[in-house]
């Protein structure tokens, strides 16, 4: 039984883990290149100074502060910092654009944000004028942190068009609110407990704005015992002790990493923060986790990597590549029915995982026990092929309204394919259309100002209607199908899931970074199709070509690669889901151009808009090459 078992708010399971582990190490973060670690006790103190400083700045009870920021130790003081307070904490994607962010401030009505640095201060400093419920902005980042090197590197300037001279009275930095914090405790040392003593399990303790595939973001209303239900039943799911450790690069404006989050403080388990994406494996060698988790996209590039790895070895190297491959399958398929390898098997197997598996594994640190995936569906072959390499990837399945995972595969009993058997106290059943239900004490309050919105998916009876289709096995395991507003009904009559397609596609060539399957309503389906810069980086290297994305676009010889990738994919495939055309577009999807959400899914609706011409075209005369 854990210590934090009981914990009916966030505060109290705090509180908890820091009167259990009080000395021992919770954090760790790279600064001027060396690690450093802080102790649940440290967490509690700049816990108490943040919710001191919210408070002194006018953050009341029920207010909302929002956090603008990368993952970094900040986020986390400041997260269970503003909770403390009584307050609200409302997260906004630091690669939001400055309108975006302007959106999610004013709808939360935030009465103060705390942001990373310049490049954020810039985003809210050029919507000041529109932010009228904001009195402060502090940034993380201080002073001398906020000025960099002029043109001849010579001296420091500073960012004059951020933070004037003789300063902002909106402006504070994060050394100066941590001292507002303390000078408030030093005065009404009793001002925190009584805000923690007044939170309730019912309150919201944080307003999670939906990444907005279809429309513009909702704030999903989530309360403390939400978030103290879904840790309980995650982690009744998985085995995570304090002995643990995760390597945390997620954007915590995500619910699936608020839950690593708050997962790690109801285990005791340790959080080191990666400094960037780029930088994430030389930070898996340094940390050394134990378990991590991560969107699709990650173990997609994973499995690429490794794949083009081994065909570019070629000879000897390749076969003894695919030989490991096709012990570790054997193996995998065994662990699967429960069963472990031996005598022969067992010593190939060996061997294997000292030729070939051994050295993928110390990429991720060498202390791995298992990925947990979610965000997005995951393709089958990549999760049976990790497996086969010994690396166990967990796929999950949930949404920001149900306080993240409703599902999740087991470390002792999986099936690939599927996001696993519901969580302990989450009840799930398939409507007749096949839209999957849920229902249990992890399901939103409802979205903020919003009630025509929350009473289309949650009923009366308490059943949330996911707006995702699929199915559930004899063992009770679920298979997601696709999304009910994704399902496309061909000229021919026939209904067609597109992000299996999808799936499909991008697992089958390296080169393809995304795809997005069309065809609502038409004789047959199109496709558009970008490009892995990266791994057709070496290809054009070999081929004399230039690694310009847009010149490549373009080459016979590239569009030739992809064919054969959808030929690959339409023999495994009914006739009415065969991809029969595809275009490529002369840049890859980005968030910035408003084709991608934070967590790496692709607008559909986004992408058909901006593309429609295009996409057009592909079903008759194309009118822009005339």
């Amino acid at each position: 039984m854990s210590e934090t078992s009981g914990a009916k708010t966030v505060i109290d399971l705090f509180e908890r883990r820091v009167a259990a582990s009080g000395s021992d190490v919770s954090l760790r973060f790279k600064r001027d290149g060396t690690w450093q670690t802080q102790s649940w006790r440290d967490w509690r103190e700049r816990v108490d100074e943040v919710a001191a400083a919210a408070a002194a700045l006018g953050v009341g009870a029920g207010d909302r502060a929002a956090i603008l920021s990368n993952t970094r130790a900040e986020w986390f003081y400041c997260d269970i910092g503003i909770m403390f307070a009584g307050a609200v904490v409302v997260p906004i994607y630091q690669t939001n654009t400055p309108e975006q962010c302007e959106y999610i401030i004013n709808n939360s009505e935030a009465k103060v944000v705390l942001c990373e640095d310049a490049a954020q201060l810039e985003k809210l400093l050029s919507q000041r004028a529109n932010l009228k419920s904001v009195v402060k902005v502090v940034y993380f980042q201080g002073d001398a942190e906020l000025e960099k090197p002029d043109a001849k590197g010579r001296t420091h300037v500073h960012f004059k068009d951020v933070v004037p001279a003789g300063g902002d009275d909106w402006l504070m930095a994060w050394t100066d609110f941590l001292a507002l914090g303390r000078a408030t405790l030093a005065k009404t040392p009793a001002l925190v407990k009584e805000r923690q003593a007044a939170v309730t399990p019912e309150q919201p303790a944080t307003f999670v704005y939906t990444s907005g595939t279809t429309g513009p973001p909702k704030g999903v209303v989530l309360t403390h015992d939400n978030i103290a239900f879904e840790c309980n039943a995650v982690l009744s799911a998985l085995p995570m002790s304090p002995d643990d450790e995760q390597l945390l690069w997620l954007p915590l404006a995500h619910i699936f990493a608020r839950i690593l989050e708050f997962a790690s403080i109801a285990t005791g388990a340790k959080t080191a923060f990666a400094e960037s994406i780029p930088k994430i494996v030389e930070n898996l060698g340094e940390v050394r986790p134990t378990f991590m988790g991560a969107v699709p996209r990650i173990y997609e590039k994973v499995y690429n990597g490794v794949i083009g790895s081994a065909q570019a070895g070629g000879g000897l190297k390749l076969k003894i590549f695919d030989w490991a491959v096709g012990v570790g399958t054997e193996v995998s398929k065994l662990k699967q029915r429960g069963g472990r390898p031996g005598g022969l098997l067992a010593l190939q197997y060996a061997l294997a995982d000292k030729l070939v598996f051994g050295k993928l594994k110390k990429r991720f640190g060498g202390r791995i026990r298992f990925f947990v995936s979610g965000g997005a569906p995951l393709a089958r072959k990549i999760a049976e092929f990790l497996h086969a390499c010994d690396i166990l990837v967990l796929e999950g399945y949930g949404l920001t309204e149900t306080t993240a995972a409703t599902h999740i595969n087991r470390f002792e009993r999986y099936k690939f394919g599927t996001v696993g058997k519901p969580l302990d106290g989450c009840e799930v059943k398939i409507a007749e259309d096949g839209e999957i239900l849920v229902r249990g004490r992890n399901i939103m309050k409802g979205y903020f100002k919003r009630d025509e919105d929350t009473a289309e998916v949650l009923k009366p009876d308490g059943w949330f209607h996911t707006g995702d289709i699929g199915e559930v096995d004899a063992e009770s395991f679920l298979r997601i199908t696709d999304r009910k507003k994704d399902l496309m009904k061909t000229a021919g009559g026939k209904y067609v899931a597109p992000q299996n397609i999808e799936n499909l596609l991008k697992t089958s060539c390296k080169y393809i970074s995304q795809a997005m399957v069309y065809g609502d309503q038409k004789p047959y389906l199109t496709a558009i199709l970008t490009l892995d810069a990266e791994a057709l980086k070496k290809w054009a290297d070999d081929h004399g070509e230039s690694g310009d994305y847009k010149k490549l676009s373009q080459l016979p010889a590239v569009r030739a690669l992809l064919q054969e990738a959808v030929n690959e994919v339409n023999r495994t495939l009914a006739s009415f889901e065969q991809v029969k055309k595809f275009w490529v577009p002369e840049k890859d999807f980005t968030q910035e151009d408003g084709e991608m959400t934070p967590s790496l899914k692709v607008k559909r609706k986004a992408v058909i808009q901006k593309y429609q011409e295009r996409l057009e075209s592909m079903y008759g005369v194309d009118k822009s090459a005339m």
